[in-house]
């Protein structure tokens, strides 16, 4: 039984979605973050030392990283589905996605996150925060132009790895119509709802 270690308002979200796109059953473990430092519980270390979320156990393997799961869970369960053949000209393309969701694109949305709470003292980053959140948020956009999905008419793992990354962005989609209407679409697969209901309160939904 593949068990996921869930943390509520958190990247594990996409891998619930991941699993009920494959169909596969599996067991959550829920977590709440503390409602203060809105950080992790105590309890996500016993699971792994670094106490984070998503975790996946499955057949005596610990992983950790989104990317890692997705490509795992893909490669084991997915057959032919949701990614590109390895000899396909769209299948570089698709890694590409997937290291870049954590590897470039989360970092200007974080220090968005973290630096607004610095007030005025963290006033002197925010030209260059907001200088980079249009660079990486507009290189997406340009990329979903005439598109449905990251990799074309086809969805794939590309699209529920990049998720957390257009929906961390919502307060800043009105300028990137591409980015919005593709968060809105894959919003709406019967597999990312019933994820919703099993992983239970996800703002970035909203």
């Amino acid at each position: 039984m593949i068990v996921v270690h869930h943390l509520n308002e958190s990247r594990s979200q996409r891998v619930l979605w991941l699993l009920e796109e494959l169909g596969q059953p599996y067991e959550i473990r829920h977590y709440a973050r503390d409602a203060t430092t809105r950080l992790a519980p105590p309890e996500l270390k016993a699971v792994h030392p670094l106490g984070k979320s998503p975790v996946l156990e499955v057949d005596g393997l610990t992983l950790i990283e989104s990317g890692a799961i997705v490509d795992y869970l893909i490669r084991r369960h997915g057959g032919a589905a949701l990614r590109p053949a390895e000899d396909a000209p769209a299948f570089e393309q698709y890694q590409q996605w997937l290291h870049y969701a954590e590897g470039s694109a989360m970092l200007p949305l974080l220090l968005k996150l973290y630096v607004g709470r610095l007030g005025e003292a963290g006033a002197p980053l925010k030209p260059r925060i907001d200088s980079e959140l249009a660079n990486h948020l507009g290189f997406v956009d340009r990329s979903l132009q005439g598109r449905e999905w990251l990799l074309g008419e086809t969805f794939s793992g590309a699209d529920v790895q990049m998720s957390f990354v257009g929906e961390a962005a919502r307060g800043l989609r009105k300028d990137h119509p591409n980015l919005d209407a593709w968060v809105r679409r894959f919003q709406q697969r019967p597999a990312y709802r019933r994820a919703l209901e099993r992983g239970g309160p996800y703002s970035m939904a909203e």
